[in-house]
């Protein structure tokens, strides 16, 4: 396969760690010429380049470059960056790609460090065909109008769920099949399944909105499941969307090119006719919304490059539920396939997201990748998956004013020793102590955590009762309180003596947005407790069942009901602040990028929702309700 015809860069430049030391930068290329990176202000920065690539196609190549520094940056002061190739046709067909990724007036890439943070921006849940605007393009505007009373913002936090690997629409299937074509990506042998190869995918008559009968399934052994899934088999996998589920690595790959990068979208053709006529309506109306999605990569992509972005997983980075319940994991561990899967999709992660966090704590996985992804794919597959799978560093903290601590409630569970089908917590005793151990005698402290660590208390109160009958998986059972060792190690934190006195939270997950301002009652010395929770940047909550849930919530947990003292966190206030212009609402039921300003220490935290559809709400705080 030749790359003549490819672009040089098919995504990226992304800008991910940046500080006083050091300058990361993730990229894929169409060809194996190792890219150099250099930093300028006025004048090249004195440093050292490291250039790691990882080949996982004929014509596809994960470049991570980190420029390590002499001298450290200067906080605030704007810096240039350029990405270089030392092949000379090489570097000339990437200069005639690089002003796509330039605003105006600007000659070349470039970005700010800012080390006491003041303007942070956070989102999670981006699902390319949900038919709403993309939330990210407003960070694109956002740099796009720096100037020097409004500056661009410090970083941006993608809180998880970048990429649906489990619910994936017909239209973007088609596109994934297509980059794995044009790209050569590596396609690999699997065990318990219907197909022997992920390359013959594409001509299997459920390759299509029913790719659920590819997947793994398990033998029932009670009566009442058998009546509950009307089979004799359940499948391993808990999405109700799994009809497009990805399978292999290079279409794991190949989604992470297509959410991130204009670059390929322009030779995809999507054509209904490929599928069963039972399923072209759908296509068709998936397709309006994969378009409109695709219009607007460009921008997203440059706003990509210009802003430190840092990442951390959810569920369907990976799959729905991921690891919710000791029962799922013992199913979905124990067959080869789902096994497969799931580590497909955490390979993809370490590739695309996690690898630029933090690059150095990745040096053993990095020397194991170089030796087993070679030209012909990656050999000794499940060896490395087992590698990503007993890894337990993918939490990380950033050295910045505050410290910004993100936590990994996806792998480190404290699983339940009674029951089978009990939500795992989201956090184990010893991860727990650990991040406290990280916090402890700090002034402030902004905590990302996925999902939210105070959620709304009537949802929450279904989900007990979901759970009670052994139904967690149903409901998503999938919050802090679920589970009683996790809920009561991270409400002592808080009432630690030592704890932060300004703690702010940055959460996402379950696709709508609110702001909670939390005291511990009968304290003189509470922590200033805030937590914003934006979700999602492509995702919204059904408009009609959030408004029920709201008003439920507000009758039956009101400040001064009775079943407050019924919750783990009877010994909190928590008060939630209503939308700007709406009233008593407090639920935000739209496609949004949060936006967090930090003001001084005796000033409370400003928290605006940025919408996709170009209007900015705002969280006032002093709303007086519990």
């Amino acid at each position: 396969m030749s790359n003549s015809s490819l672009p040089c860069v098919v995504a990226g430049p992304i800008l991910r760690h940046v500080s006083q030391q050091s300058v990361t930068v993730w990229l894929v290329t169409s060809h194996s010429n190792a890219a150099s990176l250099t930093v300028s202000a006025q004048q090249t920065v004195a440093g050292q380049c490291e250039s790691h690539q990882i080949r996982v196609g004929e014509c596809a190549y994960i470049q991570q470059i980190t420029m390590v520094m002499t001298d450290p940056l200067t906080p605030g002061k704007l810096y240039e960056y350029a990405i270089s190739f030392a092949d000379s046709e090489v570097q000339q067909q990437w200069q005639k790609e690089l002003p796509a990724l330039l605003y105006e007036n600007q000659h070349a890439l470039n970005f700010r460090l800012q080390t006491t943070l003041s303007n942070v921006l956070h989102g999670s849940c981006r699902k390319p065909h949900h038919p709403v605007d993309d939330a990210l393009l407003r960070v694109d505007s956002l740099i796009a109008e720096e100037n020097e009373q409004t500056p661009r913002p410090d970083m941006l936090l993608m809180t998880g769920d970048q990429v649906y690997c489990d619910d994936v629409a017909g239209p973007m299937l088609q596109a994934v099949e297509q980059v794995v074509e044009r790209l050569g990506l590596f396609h690999e042998d699997v065990d318990g399944a219907v197909i022997e190869n992920t390359a013959q995918l594409n001509a299997h008559p459920s390759n299509y909105y029913e790719r659920e009968k590819l997947l793994p399934q398990i033998e029932l052994n009670t009566a009442l499941s058998k009546l509950f899934f009307g089979a004799k088999k359940k499948p391993v996998f808990t999405s109700t969307n799994a009809h497009n589920h990805l399978i292999s690595l290079s279409e794991v790959i190949a989604m992470y090119l297509l959410v991130w990068s204009d670059v390929l979208w322009k030779d995809i053709t999507l054509d209904k006719t490929r599928v069963a006529e039972k399923y072209q309506s759908q296509f068709a109306d998936e397709q309006s919304a994969i378009e409109a999605f695709a219009q607007g990569l460009k921008r997203v992509r440059r706003a990509l490059a210009h802003i430190p972005v840092y990442m951390i997983f959810d569920d369907h980075d990976v799959t729905d539920d991921w690891n919710l319940t000791r029962g799922w994991e013992e199913q979905v561990y124990g067959n080869p396939l789902s096994r497969r899967m799931v580590g497909n999709a955490l390979i993809g992660y370490w590739l695309c997201q996690g690898w630029g966090n933090q690059p150095n704590k990745f040096d053993a996985i990095l020397t194991a990748a170089k030796q087993q992804f070679t030209d012909q794919g990656l050999q000794n597959h499940d060896d490395f998956i087992d590698t990503l799978l007993d890894f337990e560093h993918w939490h990380y903290t950033l050295n910045t004013s505050p410290p910004l601590c993100v936590l990994d409630t996806r792998t480190r569970r404290w699983r339940s020793e009674s029951s089978l089908n009990k939500p795992s917590g989201l956090m184990d005793w010893e991860a727990l102590c650990e991040f406290q151990q990280e916090i402890i005698g700090k002034k402030s402290v902004i905590v990302v955590s996925a999902a939210p660590i105070y959620g709304v208390k009537f949802i929450e109160a279904v989900q007990k009762i979901f759970t009670f009958f052994g139904k967690a998986l149903t409901v998503d059972a999938e919050n802090w309180m679920a589970h009683k060792g996790t809920a009561n190690v991270i409400l002592n934190i808080f009432r630690h003596y030592k704890t932060p006195p300004s703690f702010i939270i940055l959460s996402g997950d379950v696709h709508y947005s609110f702001v909670y301002d939390v005291r511990l009652r009968f304290s003189r010395n509470s922590p200033h407790i805030t937590q914003f929770t934006c979700s999602g940047l492509k995702n919204t909550f059904p408009d009609k069942l959030l408004q029920k849930l709201e008003t439920l919530n507000s009758w039956l947990y009101g400040r001064r009901s009775p079943l407050n003292f019924f919750t783990r966190r009877r010994q909190m206030s928590i008060r939630p602040r209503a939308l700007e212009e709406k009233g008593a609402d407090t639920l935000l039921n739209h496609s949004a990028v949060g936006q967090l300003i930090l003001q001084s220490d005796e000033e409370p935290v400003i928290c605006r929702a940025l919408c996709g559809d170009q209007d900015t709400v705002e969280f006032p705080p002093g709303h007086d309700s519990d």
